[in-house]
């Protein structure tokens, strides 16, 4: 479903020259599959995130979503899609159900299923008592609900989710883990970040370590013990940075 290939982006800084934010990059993430990508902030691993996302043009290098080239093919890669930032804003005069509502014509559903979707998105999330406040006077929990489930309204094959369960207590946080199980479960083809390790510990299928702009390990679980010689993914991912764990 997504294939990257020596993906990279330099951003041209006056003072500092060309920054090289990620260098190379280069994985395969299938349907079914629960593709974990991690790093320290500025890792570069919400840059490789918003170039697959087609937000972001490589500056060298390319990717396949789904089959479409995010460069050449950008539109119709953006269509299978549901991409989901920390930092993307909210329309803060609406409502959630008329933020999905807006999302949902963009990508263009029917009327009728639309409205059956946002209530289905609704319940499952449980965001029936919020869903027709306005969105500046919600809390941090309800918004990233709110931003979570606009990134799902259209059903795409595929979701890139950074870090998805921020802002939200344990209970709201298992209700979208689960949500991320069960998309596993149907075939979506799922690449999330997120700085919890025991939440990548736990739903990720595969697990790659971005540090300065490069993949310093990829593999399963049972891969980054033997390559580490440490149990824990914290401890893995420290072991990865040049850290000690102790």
């Amino acid at each position: 479903m997504i294939a990257v290939q020596n993906l990279t982006k330099i951003y041209r800084d006056k003072k500092r020259g060309d920054v090289v934010a990620v260098d190379h990059v280069s994985f395969e993430a299938h349907a079914g599959e629960i593709f974990g990508l991690l790093g320290p902030n500025g890792a570069g691993k919400t840059t490789t995130l918003r170039m697959l996302a087609t937000i972001l043009r490589p500056s060298e290098g390319t990717a396949q979503i789904g089959g479409r080239d995010i460069v050449k093919e950008a539109q119709q890669a953006r269509r299978q899609v549901g991409f989901l930032s920390g930092d993307m804003g909210l329309y803060h005069r609406l409502t959630p159900r008329e933020l999905l509502t807006f999302f949902g014509r963009l990508s263009g559903l029917k009327e009728d299923f639309l409205r059956q979707r946002i209530d289905q998105l609704f319940s499952l999330f449980d965001m029936g008592q919020f869903a027709d406040t306005k969105i500046d006077a919600l809390s941090t929990g309800m918004r990233q609900k709110t931003s979570l489930t606009r990134t799902l309204v259209h059903d795409p094959p595929i979701f890139i989710l950074d870090e998805p369960t921020s802002g939200l207590d344990v209970p709201s946080a298992h209700v979208v883990e689960r949500f991320i199980r069960d998309a596993k479960a149907s075939g979506k083809c799922i690449v999330l970040s997120t700085h919890v390790m025991e939440e990548a510990e736990y739903l990720c299928d595969r697990i790659a370590v971005i540090h300065q702009g490069k993949i310093r390990a990829l593999g399963a679980m049972d891969q980054l013990r033997t390559m580490t010689g440490k149990q824990r993914l914290r401890e893995i991912f420290l072991k990865l940075l040049g850290m000690n764990s102790e």
